[in-house]
Parts: structure tokens; C-alpha cells; sequence
């Protein structure tokens, strides 16, 4: 490690501290030549790799990009999309990663996306699974729908049909 201030390359660790939840440590040096200290981030480096073989550095606000298209004209906040951003890249580095590859990060951003906005989710799902008809987007919403849990306007079951105050039956329909 150089000293910032005359560039000698002996220094000392005088303490070190883990930052950010675990993603960096932070190192107090001092120079063995001029006496001066400063501060180091040490933060692992997560890298994708791209299906042209070539890889590069992960960059949050690239994935959030991409998304931010898929958002267009929806009610989301650009505080949201960073939230995802974040959720995404913790994603990647909690299943311990050196080098992603470019799929597993867009099956890292379906997920928050998906809890975020249904519609934009669609839109992302759709460029990034190459939909090729409608029915692509028919089996998407209908799996959508089978594991969104119900609500008090949607009856669970045909047994939960309406009563009337004694507890029978009323016929619907």
C-alpha cells in the first residue's frame, strides 16, 4: 500500500473494521516513512460474466437501468429502484459469487422486481425470457395469479360462497 501523501510503500495497519454489514473492511495505517495516517477500504470485487466470455465489474446503477425502462410509466420511485439495486447486489454476493455470470444477475433482479411491480416485472420478464407470442405472456400472468395470495374481494375457494345470516347457501349467479 503507497502513502497518499510522499508515496513510500511501507506502511502499518494500526486497526482494522469491518464496514457495511460485512462487505469491506476498513483499515487505520500509518507510514513507517513520513508518520502521516489515513484510511483504506478493502470491499470485495463481484464481477459479471458476460455470454462473450469477457467480464467486467458489477455495477448497480447498470441493473437498475435496465429496470428503470421496465418501470417507465409505473408508480416507482427512484428510491424503490435503488432498494432493488441493493437487493440485488446482496443477492449476488450472499451466494458467494466470484464471478456471476450475466443470466444469474437478471434471475437476481425477477425476483424484487416482481414484489415491486407486476406490470414492470412483465415488461422485464418478457426482453429477458425472449417472449415469442402472447401465450408466452398468458402462462406468466397465470402463474402470477396462482401464487398471488387471495383477498377479502377474491373468494379462496368455491366452498366460500356467500351465506346467508342463518349459515346457508344463497345461490350466486
Amino acid at each position: 500500500m503507497h502513502c497518499p501523501y510522499c508515496r513510500h510503500t511501507d506502511t502499518r495497519v494500526l486497526d482494522s473494521r469491518v464496514a457495511d454489514d460485512g462487505g469491506a473492511i476498513r483499515r487505520r495505517r500509518t507510514c513507517q516513512e513520513c508518520g502521516k495516517r489515513f484510511t483504506t477500504v478493502e470491499q470485495m470485487q463481484l464481477t459479471v460474466l458476460k455470454r462473450s466470455g469477457a467480464s467486467e465489474p458489477f455495477a448497480r446503477d447498470k441493473a437498475i437501468r435496465g429496470v428503470r425502462k421496465a418501470c417507465k410509466g409505473r408508480p416507482v420511485s427512484e428510491d424503490d429502484l435503488q432498494c432493488l439495486g441493493q437487493k440485488v447486489e446482496d443477492t449476488l454476493r450472499s451466494d458467494g459469487w466470484a464471478e456471476v455470470p450475466a443470466h444469474e444477475v437478471g434471475m437476481a433482479i425477477l425476483g424484487p422486481l416482481r414484489e415491486l411491480d407486476e406490470v414492470a416485472y412483465l415488461r422485464f420478464a418478457s426482453v429477458y425470457r425472449a417472449f415469442e407470442s402472447a401465450d408466452d405472456f398468458e402462462a406468466e400472468i397465470a402463474m402470477l395469479r396462482a401464487e398471488r395470495p387471495p383477498t377479502a374481494a377474491e373468494p379462496a375457494d368455491d366452498a366460500s360462497a356467500a351465506r346467508s345470516a342463518d349459515g346457508t347457501a344463497v345461490p350466486t349467479g
